[in-house]
């Protein structure tokens, strides 16, 4: 007589609709993928803003390190402008967690409550039908 693992046989509704809809899956993929492409748009947007300002505002500090790099160039640079310093490391910031946070994805795939939760927003999108804004791009 064979036992029965429970936790093959998941009944949440996020395994059920997966497994019952194939296009339950590729609705999720979309998702994830405009979830991709808006943080990437959300990036390239902080470096075409805030930080060409933070650049353009270090220029100085910068040609100084490309002549004579030192610490003290650097914290110059940086301590001495704490409004453009800030721009830069907010930048630096998002783009370096987007890049762990995809990366993340790609090698180890989607964590399970991040699926979970792509696929709530899923069920909304359907259950609010044509008028949700991302109706066209995620169920078509």
């Amino acid at each position: 007589m064979s036992r029965v693992n429970p936790s093959e046989h998941s009944t949440s509704p996020a395994d059920l609709d997966s497994q019952l809809d194939p296009t339950f899956k590729n609705q999720i993929d979309r998702l994830y993928s405009l979830t991709v492409y808006a943080r990437w748009f959300v990036i390239i947007l902080l470096w075409l803003t805030i930080g060409a300002y933070s650049l353009w505002e270090l220029r100085y500090p910068i040609s100084l390190i490309q002549e004579y790099f030192t610490w003290a160039a650097v914290k110059y640079g940086l301590a001495f402008q704490p409004i453009p310093a800030f721009g830069l490391a907010v930048c630096v910031g998002m783009t370096t967690g987007t890049l762990v946070w995809q990366s993340r994805n790609l090698i180890w795939g989607i964590p399970k409550k991040d699926r979970q939760q792509l696929a709530k927003q899923v069920r909304q999108i359907r259950q609010q039908g044509s008028s949700h804004p991302l109706w066209k791009w995620v169920v078509k």
